[in-house]
């Protein structure tokens, strides 16, 4: 918690001295599936999902950083191959995203963007092919990544972003011991309201 009052009062103190300072709401939408690695298990079918928040940037003509804080809800699917079966588990995941990006402004309009990303659980459901609620040992909290590229015309943001966990969603789904991740490809739009 130390670090994290650190690192804001950083921030602040930065945006005090930035060329450009702008915050907003953002929303938007993503494409995501649960990668797993582990003995019998496979990656299902991808699953939409949104998101929704707000984002602060503040920088210079060419650098700047866009810390955001984001609710959203994600998901995906895990294939368990048995004895000629197949069975499906459906994940859907609430969480609470804060995105930390550094990035470069190129030709006013045009920007490239990578940064870290803490993610918090607050609630999650996984359920099997007969939509029987199953037992998952998921973290409270992962750290991750997210990359991508943004378009800045007038005061709309736009962002296309891939994210990646750095940390275990999960040890073990439906008492099987698996490692799980989540990834996604994000598209977003935020509006600055100054």
């Amino acid at each position: 918690m130390k670090y994290l009052s650190t690192l804001l009062l950083v921030l602040f103190s930065w945006s005090l001295q930035a060329q450009d300072f702008s915050i907003g709401p953002k929303v938007g939408f993503s494409q995501a599936n649960v990668a797993v690695n582990g003995d019998g298990f496979s990656t299902g079918d991808a699953k939409f999902g949104y998101h929704l928040g707000a984002f602060v940037r503040m920088g210079g003509h060419s650098i700047f950083v866009q810390p955001e804080l984001l609710f959203t809800n994600t998901g995906g699917t895990v294939v368990k191959s048995g004895q000629g079966t197949n069975e499906t588990y459906s994940a859907s995941f609430n969480r609470l995203d804060i995105p930390l990006m550094f990035g470069f402004k190129l030709a006013k309009v045009f920007r490239v963007q990578a940064g870290p990303v803490a993610s918090v659980l607050m609630n999650y459901k996984i359920e099997d092919s007969v939509d029987a609620v199953v037992d998952a040992d998921y973290s409270s909290a992962t750290v991750g990544y997210q990359a991508g590229i943004g378009l800045d015309v007038g005061n709309v943001i736009l962002d296309f972003k891939y994210e990646s966990s750095l940390s275990k969603l999960s040890k073990g789904v439906a008492g099987f011991e698996t490692d799980t991740r989540q990834n996604q490809l994000i598209l977003s739009a935020g509006f600055r309201l100054f």
